[in-house]
């Protein structure tokens, strides 16, 4: 943290300036200025290949030579560089001189493909109260993942921010952004990023992420944000011509060949991420980081890049809350404890509570569902009363049966609020052709009214999808504004890849399935939550998730910390009934029946609230008596454990 006016500047000029206070990551990677002024370039280039720095000053046009160390690091100081500055590095490879962008640049402004621009971190203004943060334990997340682009018609951060006080009013804690790291082009999901330190133009500059943040800790709501570290996008990353050993042959992932994190050369590889990490929860104040499909993380060194990562944020980051989140298809309940651990993580989300729900909610078997068709209501019990219903491999895997770690039922127990819960995210909605969303594929209200209560009054933390707290029919479609030959391949292979369901069997019905590339396609995934108001079902909906997460916050969050570690208990009912029953070290019991069909559900005798302890924290929904509960119905009840 610095909270100082400037890093240049005479002692009657810092006399008269008030001091304010600012945050900058310092790292070996990318530009930065100086404190008597210019600015140190570094970039890590250990091909035997002619490199340069080309700078666009405002003081200076220059081009320097810059010669490599015994460690692959080219480094100059330039005194005439000065914030506002353009900058390209320029290589000489076989095909000639090729300009790149600096890999760890601050903002590219005009793309991936045009100079990286110098930045002053300190310039952006914090509020003083910036100081005073100290974030939220991770038992109160409620998180909302939303796409800039796609959350209000203007598109951009600042647009997002503007809506910050609703998502509170509704009773989200925690706002979750989709990537942000610079790719090709006007529009993406961000997952293809290729500058993982420049926030995408198009959302706006770097400061409006941090106006973004602060308007949100004025508001009392955590921010993380969507990092991907298991592959660079397929157009604009230069890595491969003057780093080869960015990347390694020894493993591969649905990419192509890794990235290197355990060969020769890894150790700058694996800074590279680290100082990522560290940026963006130090340089812009995030809270915390979700790491996309760390299965694809190929490492077999100790500590992995997962624990040094987590290792280097517990050490560097200190005096509030920061959450470290996984996606992980094997499951791994060895990184999880509960607790935010040195080399361990706090949270990851859970695909097998959404796959085996959706199964129930809709009957669709086919692709990564299939695993789910059998038994879906058994396999959502063992979500919420252990936390995963299978471990092992990730479910994708062709070589199953031949893993090291082979794809089973789950048996082991991990802290529930280490999982993270969802209906619908960006990819289980994004990843079909047409990108509906449930109130498209689910018509029965009260089914998906029951849903959204299995999510959001469970101990496991809930997710909620832009949108989906109003019952937003409006798809998330994929969408990526590749050009040339890619545009095509990806266009292509988008319908191919629906080709083996049987709903996509006709050509002709995959013809239908929309343009990624087309700019067109994000327009039509564009929300307008300002809108909401003045939509009777709409604000219906939304009125029903503000009811659900009021509960969450005033009877279940405040008892999550004394939630035991496994020891829950869950019964199937009949062929439609759940029943779970939760346990807490002060002997509190939340006891919960739910009928996940159309017709009448009998309960077994349940027992009446234990004491007036209890008296109105209880919560019920559609038709019930007390032995008996109608189509979708559900019932949360505390009781005491009288043995304890």
């Amino acid at each position: 943290m610095i909270d100082e006016q400037a890093r240049v500047g005479t002692t009657a000029e810092a006399a008269v300036q008030p001091r304010r206070l600012g945050f900058e990551h310092s790292m070996p990677f990318g530009a930065s200025l100086l404190p008597d002024g210019g600015a140190r370039f570094r970039l890590w280039a250990p091909a035997p290949l002619e490199v340069s720095l080309r700078l666009e000053g405002q003081a200076a046009a220059l081009r320097v030579a810059a010669p490599v160390s015994a460690d692959g690091w080219r480094e100059l100081v330039l005194p005439e560089a000065r914030a506002g500055d353009r900058y390209q590095w320029l290589v000489r490879g076989d095909d000639g001189e090729q300009a790149v962008p600096d890999p760890a640049s601050r903002s590219n402004p005009q793309g991936v493909f045009e100079p990286s621009v110098l930045c002053d971190s300190l310039a952006f203004e914090w509020p003083a109260t910036e100081a005073a943060w100290r974030g939220r334990p991770w038992h109160e997340a409620v998180c909302y993942e939303l796409h800039p682009g796609c959350f209000t018609p203007e598109g951009t951060l600042d647009a997002a921010a503007a809506q910050l006080p609703r998502l509170q009013a509704l009773g989200v804690t925690c706002v979750q952004l989709m990537p942000l790291a610079s790719a090709p082009g006007r529009f993406g999901w961000g997952y293809d990023g290729v500058l993982p330190y420049a926030p995408h133009p198009a959302y706006g500059e770097p400061e409006a992420l941090k106006r973004f943040v602060a308007s949100a800790h004025a508001l009392g709501l955590m921010v993380m944000l969507d990092v991907v570290y298991n592959h660079f996008g397929p157009s604009g990353n230069f890595l491969p011509l003057y780093a080869p050993g960015f990347f390694t042959e020894r493993h591969h992932n649905a990419w192509g060949k890794a990235i290197n994190f355990d060969g020769e050369h890894s150790a700058a590889v694996r800074a590279f991420f680290i100082h990522n990490a560290l940026y963006w929860l130090e340089e812009f104040r995030l809270d915390g980081l979700r790491l996309d499909a760390v299965h694809a993380m190929k490492d077999n060194s100790s500590p992995d890049i997962l624990e040094e990562i987590s290792l280097r944020v517990r050490e560097q980051v200190t005096g509030r809350h920061v959450h470290l989140v996984l996606e992980n298809d094997s499951n791994d309940l060895r990184r999880l404890p509960g607790q935010p651990q040195p080399g361990a993580y706090d949270g990851q989300w859970s695909g097998d509570f959404h796959h085996a729900l959706h199964v129930l909610l809709t009957g669709e078997t086919e692709g990564y569902y299939a695993e789910y068709k059998d038994q879906p209501l058994a396999q959502l019990t063992r979500c919420l009363s252990l936390g995963f219903a299978r471990v092992g491999e990730p479910h994708l895997n062709a070589d199953e049966a031949r893993a090291a770690n082979p794809r089973r039922d789950a048996t082991e127990p991990v802290p529930l609020p280490a999982t993270v819960n969802f209906l619908q995210n960006h990819d289980q909605i994004g990843n079909r052709a047409f990108g509906e969303r449930l109130a498209t594929l689910v018509p029965d209200e009260a089914a998906r009214r029951l849903a959204a209560a299995l999510l959001l009054l469970s101990p496991p933390v809930p997710l909620l999808f832009m949108g989906e707290e109003w019952g937003s029919d409006t798809p998330f479609l994929y969408f990526a504004d590749w050009q040339g030959e890619l545009q095509d391949i990806v266009r292509e292979g988008r319908r191919r890849e629906f080709a083996h369901f049987s709903a996509f069997a006709d050509a002709a019905t995959r013809a239908r399935i929309p343009d990624p590339c087309d700019e067109a396609t994000p327009l039509r995934c564009k929300l307008d939550p300002a809108a909401v108001p003045q939509q009777p079902a709409a604000q219906a909906w939304w009125l029903f998730h503000q009811r659900l997460l009021a509960w969450r916050a005033r009877v279940l969050m405040p008892r999550l910390p004394q939630l035991r570690h496994g020891n829950h208990e869950a019964k199937l009912i009949g062929g439609c009934g759940l029943l779970l029953r939760w346990r807490f070290d002060d002997g509190a019991e939340l006891l919960m029946a739910a009928n996940l069909g159309p017709a009448p559900l009998a309960l077994p005798p349940l027992g009446a609230l234990a004491d007036s302890q209890y008296a109105g924290d209880g919560f019920t929904l559609g038709e019930q008596t007390e032995s008996l509960l109608g189509p979708w119905a559900g019932r949360w009840r505390w009781t005491h454990d009288e043995t304890e």
